[in-house]
């Protein structure tokens, strides 16, 4: 085993060796990965997700990079022996083509999984960016994408090593590789600590930001570089440049003009959202305190807590010592006898669900109260009929605030949570929608306490009546442009 025993090769182990074109081009992938894996969880993805996409786009764009230099450097060589073919020791990946072959992957995949198109793609889309910046550093240990031949004092501004490096075949060239490299960079910042972090555009419009970036910046160093790829006597590089620009500046004008996508998936939450369901689950808990606690152990900062966690979650804090199940069970008695007196619907609640049904949305629950107890509640207002899934506790795989509940609920509605809404009264239901990467909107009442905790949550929305979602709907927001 030797490490650098040349130039060119990272590590020598027998006959097999490692260059440093490899290791660039994987440093350059393990960066965006580490951004990307972030940003997928910000979005609402998984990071099985994440690494399924990346594995079958990686695979995909190095088998396309390959073929598209094959086809445009020396198409009758390397297609005319199939060890020549697979001989990438000396580099010989064109990026037009991992693109391409990458970007036709994730398309598959996300069809397949009912991810949006344009959302996911503007998640790594920066990230392409800086991944391309590492791997231009590979062209320079190899010695090509070089420029034209200049003196040397042109390199009077450089570190030596790269004067060094750019003297080829007895010249020394531009290092059009590093004017490439600055630029990646220089977009990758722009886009992604600029335009994503202090834009308000629409979904796709960092995907098309992109293409035209580097549709730009490859334009440009094309016109210096001396070792193109060519199309019927033409730089293949600048005219996939110029696609590039031309479909990132008709993407951004079809964003802004094309009619809305699908309507979103409405969920909601019920205690506290859909049903004033407080009183009713006060005086069953101040029930259970007086015959298992004591009346004055109800304090305000308890009441305030047991609004919205699982029963199971309070029952385990407040009554440790008594049988869970019989805890549940005369919970549930008390809890069911006394809804007709002092449960009712939250204001304007049948108006928007009627609306939002009329007009072809589909709407779900997803609670922490038991699925038997969701629909007893719906059933004393005939609601029930308002909503294509509900899913108590005992339907989902976690309880809020994991997300785990309205992932099922979209995949019970056939749907990917890209084109999701999801209404909710407390800290955990605003903790669940953002960790799914859903538009979240926090309902507030005058309870300051619960008001405050979700503002501090930074939902999309807070609302103090229902019926404003009648308007938040028919809004411009990041749901509507799932255009693929």
């Amino acid at each position: 085993m030797e490490f650098f025993p040349n130039s060119k090769t990272f590590l020598s182990v027998g006959p097999l060796s490692i260059q440093w074109y490899a290791v660039l081009i994987i440093i350059g992938i393990g960066v965006a990965y580490y951004f990307s894996k972030k940003d997928f969880k910000e979005n609402g993805y998984s990071q099985e997700t994440l690494d399924d996409l990346l594995i079958g786009c990686l695979i995909c764009g190095i088998i396309c990079a390959r073929l598209w230099f094959c086809l445009f450097w020396d198409a009758q060589y390397y297609f005319s022996d199939i060890t020549h073919l697979l001989d990438i020791r000396g580099g010989g990946l064109a990026i037009q083509g991992g693109l391409i072959g990458g970007s036709l992957y994730g398309l598959y995949y996300v069809k397949k999984h009912k991810m949006s198109f344009l959302r996911s793609s503007d998640v790594v889309a920066t990230n392409i960016l800086i991944s391309q910046a590492i791997g231009r550093w590979g062209n320079f240990i190899n010695q090509e994408a070089y420029g034209r031949i200049v003196n040397e004092a042109y390199f009077n501004w450089a570190p030596d090593f790269i004067k060094q490096g750019m003297y080829i075949g007895g010249e020394y060239r531009q290092p059009t590789f590093l004017w490439e490299s600055v630029l990646d960079l220089l977009g990758f910042i722009v886009l992604r600590y600029g335009y994503k972090k202090h834009g308000h555009g629409r979904r796709g419009d960092i995907t098309c930001l992109y293409l035209m970036w580097y549709g730009v910046s490859r334009f440009i160093v094309e016109s210096f570089r001396t070792d193109n790829l060519m199309f019927l006597g033409m730089r293949m590089s600048r005219l996939m440049a110029l696609m590039f620009i031309i479909v990132g500046a008709c993407g951004l004008i079809y964003i802004r003009f094309k009619k809305k996508a699908a309507k979103p998936i409405v969920l909601f939450d019920l205690d506290g959202t859909l049903l004033d369901t407080k009183p009713a689950i006060m005086a069953t808990y101040r029930h259970l305190f007086e015959k298992y606690d004591k009346a004055e152990n109800f304090t305000a900062a308890v009441q305030a807590e047991v609004q919205g966690p699982p029963l199971t979650e309070m029952f385990a804090k407040y009554f440790p010592n008594i049988d869970q199940e019989q805890l549940l069970k005369e919970y549930r008695e008390y809890n069911f006898a006394v809804h007709e007196e002092l449960v009712k619907p939250m204001p304007n609640c049948e108006m928007v669900l009627k609306e939002l049904k009329e007009n072809g949305y589909k709407v779900g629950i997803v609670s922490t109260k038991y699925t038997e107890a969701i629909e007893f509640g719906l059933d004393m207002f005939d609601l029930k009929q308002y909503f294509d899934v509900i899913l108590g506790k005992d339907k989902v795989s976690k309880v809020k605030p994991d997300p785990s509940g309205l992932y099922e609920a979209c995949a019970a509605l056939n749907e990917g949570h890209d084109s999701c809404i999801y209404v909710g009264d407390s800290k955990g239901d605003m903790q669940a929608a953002k960790a799914a990467g859903v538009y979240t909107i926090g309902y507030v009442s005058n309870d300051e306490v619960r008001t405050l905790a979700i503002v501090e949550e930074k939902p999309n929305a807070v609302i103090s009546d229902l019926k404003d979602i009648l308007d938040i709907i028919k809004e411009d927001h990041e749901w509507t442009y799932n255009m693929m």
